[in-house]
């Protein structure tokens, strides 16, 4: 499919009021994608200050973006860079279907920071002709080519056709498949040289098994064999990315100047620290530190991550802006303010729960800027740091990015998708009713207490469950939010308006689970993202384990497969046994069960339900996946240059901001 203007704005019929009612949130789609704008609220009544970290803070959170880029696979940026050159100087027929189609290609591989999808991980194929391309290409100056060292427009183009074109090579990202090396099946750019069994045998021998604190191995390198010999290559200032990382640690500097009190200036400057001596104890230092910061301003920016690494080690580069939404804040507080409760009332194992929950701070933010792995896709909940000795000495800060969560529901509103997949107009009501409240809701339990639940037993190390680490760690906190979402407590504490409302996040989990989330992945795949994995593990067990009940059933009607629950509080009851044998897999490090239940569950596709849901989904016309363009601030400055106020716009277009950063923002050759 070719690109999509979208001819009008996507208001939805809520009533909204002033500056809202002319936002556009729809900007274009293509492929599977749509690109929306979000807001940034309450902005323009931060402090001058507030606004000058903001200002500095998201310059730091643009530079890293190429890093990400390397990082995904060794070839994206000579690809963007070469795409790009075609985008703005090629002279020929720019209506030819051929060279639209390459234009698609290119805003897909801005989006997913490389040429594997940003979810399935899998290698989207250009919708041109390699001959095309090639021609393109040779027609350029090549002064506007990537060329390194010499290197001939012929060189580069057999050096970058066939990890475009040939679907053989490099064809996933991140392989998570039982039973292959995951290492030398996957494109990403962690490794070079060494087997998966080299890598795991590495770091194995790194850990000091008697240490209660120890540094997350592997977290800033490449790992590399050279003569013979496997050494890790540290991402710092001169070391590997250097150039962007010293940019990052211009503005970080900058940033540090205009803090808003010394333990926030402390976290600033312990980070630039660990990106001037690549030192993971710096690194948890400033973690520490972080998680203690309770500044309106805050960020995200470093190497945290690991879902791209197969093995769980590495981590991609991401960034995040944001301040805190005084009034939405005022639930999560409530939430961290009863950790203790929710963690006492576990229905888990008493020997996994902790005795005593400390330092859970929870916050409702405004995402100033987004960057690297969080962009242009982002999550809507965060909750860090992982180390979990750090969690369980220091406890976790947990956020719910709610100007994200409005733009996705304000683009959404009206599109049909809850009376095409929902059995009854019962369900539709109770999504249109309460669905905005409750997914925050469940986000806010997840990210606040789900992660921050539970321990682990002594000498289980935080990669025990290697590659399905990531599953069960995201199953044990949506399924504590599922579990608690539904208890009385959350009426009682003001929470949910009443006793019915879970409802809607229970349908709404079941249907995603069982059915819509297939329509992220191709006809024939199986699911491999640990988010995917996690969602079709808890619905698929709780529909087995139920059916003698028939608490959830796959019913039919005119050809349409729908999720229906019958019984909702069974259902929870069933969330809660599952909860407990997820959390003592987790702290027992149990990997023997936990592959069994995720590869049982979690991956396998039914392939003429997926089709259905295909077919059902194309006819809404909604693209599957979305993310966003950030917005652009501009200081104003006096006649000595001194910033007088910071401004944010939001009229830069997708392909105008991507180009932007290209040019201003590319570091690393």
């Amino acid at each position: 499919m070719g690109t999509i203007l979208m001819g009008s704005c996507q208001t939805g019929s809520r009533q909204r009021s002033g500056e809202e009612k002319d936002f556009c949130y729809s900007v274009e789609k293509f492929a599977d994608l749509e690109i929306l704008r979000y807001r940034v609220p309450g902005f323009e009544e931060l402090s001058l200050q507030q606004k000058k970290l903001v200002y500095y803070l998201s310059q730091a959170a643009i530079e890293g973006r190429d890093i990400l880029f390397d990082q995904h696979g060794k070839h994206n940026l000579t690809i963007r860079r070469t795409l790009e050159a075609i985008y703005q100087s090629y002279a020929g027929d720019t209506a030819a279907a051929d060279y639209k189609q390459l234009v698609v290609y290119l805003k897909r591989v801005w989006f997913s920071s490389g040429i594997h999808h940003h979810y399935a991980t899998d290698k989207f194929l250009p919708d041109f002709s390699q001959e095309y391309f090639t021609a393109a290409v040779k027609s350029l100056d090549p002064s506007l080519l990537p060329l390194r060292d010499g290197q001939t427009a012929d060189e580069l183009l057999a050096a970058i056709v066939p990890v475009m074109f040939d679907p053989a090579v490099d064809a996933k990202r991140v392989n998570q498949a039982d039973g292959q090396d995951l290492i030398a099946t996957s494109a990403n750019n962690f490794y070079s040289g060494v087997t998966q069994k080299e890598a795991e045998n590495f770091y194995e021998k790194l850990k000091e098994p008697n240490n209660p604190t120890p540094v997350s191995y592997g977290l800033n390198s490449r790992l590399v064999k050279k003569d013979g010999k496997i050494v890790e290559e540290v991402w710092k200032v001169g070391g590997l990315y250097a150039a962007a990382i010293e940019k990052i640690v211009y503005w970080l500097e900058k940033a540090a100047s205009v803090a808003e009190n010394d333990g926030q200036k402390k976290v600033i400057e312990t980070l630039i620290r660990f990106y001037q001596t690549g030192n993971l104890k710096d690194f948890d230092e400033y973690s520490i530190l972080w998680t203690a910061d309770t500044s309106r301003v805050d960020f995200i920016n470093g190497f945290i991550e690991t879902y791209g690494d197969p093995l769980g080690f590495k981590g991609t580069w991401e960034a995040l802006v944001n301040f805190k939404n005084l009034e939405a804040t005022k639930r999560t507080e409530i939430i961290s303010g009863n950790a203790q409760w929710f963690e006492d009332n576990s229905p888990v194992d008493k020997r996994f729960k902790k005795e005593t929950v400390t330092g859970v701070s929870a916050k409702v933010i405004t995402a100033a800027i987004l960057g690297g792995d969080c962009y242009p896709a982002t999550p809507i909940g965060i909750n860090l740091p992982n180390a979990n000795w750090i969690r369980t000495l220091h406890g976790s800060k947990s956020v719910t990015i709610e100007n994200i969560t409005d733009a996705y529901d304000k683009a959404a509103q009206g599109n049909g998708f809850a009376q095409e997949f929902y059995w009854s107009q019962n369900e539709v009501e109770l999504m249109n009713s309460y669905g905005f409240t409750t997914s925050n809701m469940h986000t806010d339990l997840h990210e606040c207490l789900g992660h921050a639940s539970g321990k682990l037993m002594p000498g289980v190390g935080q990669g025990a469950l290697k590659a399905y680490g990531g599953t069960i760690e995201e199953a044990r906190a949506d399924l504590f939010g599922l579990y608690y979402i539904a208890d009385a407590k959350m009426v009682e504490l003001g929470l949910l308006p009443n006793d019915t409302a879970y409802k809607a996040e229970y349908n709404k989990f079941m249907t995603n689970g069982l059915l819509t989330q297939l329509v992220r992945i191709a006809p024939g795949n199986n699911l491999e993202e640990p988010h995917m994995r996690n969602r079709q593990l808890i619905a698929k067990w709780v529909l087995e384990k139920g059916a003698a009940d028939a608490v959830v059933e796959l019913k039919k009607r005119d050809g349409k497969t729908y999720a229906v629950i019958n019984d909702y509080g069974q259902l929870r009851t069933l969330f809660g046994q599952l909860l407990a044998e997820i959390q003592r897999i987790r702290s027992e490090g149990d990997y023997s069960a936990a592959k069994s239940i995720v590869e049982a569950y979690g991956v396998k596709v039914d392939a003429d339900l997926h089709s259905e849901v295909l077919a059902r989904y194309q006819k809404l016309d909604i693209a599957p996946y979305k993310g966003f363009v950030n917005p652009a601030y501009d200081v104003v400055t006096d006649k000595a240059g001194e910033i007088t106020d910071v401004k944010v716009r939001y009229n830069e277009g997708y392909a105008e901001q991507m180009l932007r950063y290209s040019k201003d923002h590319s570091w690393i050759n």
